[in-house]
């Protein structure tokens, strides 16, 4: 190429001009963003806090009673004298689930009978647990077999005995 005032060949450019052009300073720039992002220190891996761990107790109606799902409060029920912790089960054990009158209660009639009404329950928490009397075969298989799935699903994490029980009474 020549100048065309002089005729004089232009010189050619520079390497420092041509490693300076705007496209390589853009490039240059990504590339030591890249790396940058792939070698920044990440921050430490944050765990999850543990539940708090469950310890095998002795319930009584009235203390079973708060484990209802509400104000954050796990759900628990007790089918033939054993409580479980059926929180994972929440959709249906805790408040608006199908089986939200079990929570926190004695179940054992209710799903020995396939009823969920109210009058399934012990009315009177001070009271005697229901001795289950009236129960046919059937229902009592219908419980056991109740018993047996929760077993298999949930935790049990305590035994339910009446108000007056010496047991009751050691649990302070």
């Amino acid at each position: 190429m020549a100048d065309s005032k002089t005729d004089t060949p232009l010189p050619p450019p520079t390497h420092a001009q041509s490693i300076a052009s705007p496209i390589n300073l853009v490039l240059f720039a990504l590339l030591l963003t890249l790396v940058y992002l792939r070698l920044r220190p990440k921050p430490p891996p944050t765990l999850s806090r543990a539940p708090p761990p469950i310890v095998f107790r002795t319930f009584t109606p009235p203390m079973l009673k708060p484990y209802n799902g509400e104000n954050n409060m796990p759900v628990y029920l007790a089918v033939n004298g054993k409580v479980f912790d059926v929180s994972n089960g929440r959709n249906f054990y805790g408040p608006g689930g199908p089986y939200e009158n079990f929570a926190g209660r004695d179940a054992s009639r209710g799903l020995a009978c396939g009823s969920f009404d109210e009058d399934m329950l012990t009315k009177d928490l001070e009271g005697p647990l229901d001795d289950l009397k009236g129960l046919g075969g059937e229902e009592w298989e219908a419980m056991r077999g109740w018993e047996e799935r929760f077993q298999e699903k949930y935790l049990v994490v305590g035994k339910l005995v009446a108000v007056g029980d010496p047991e009751a009474s050691k649990e302070g």
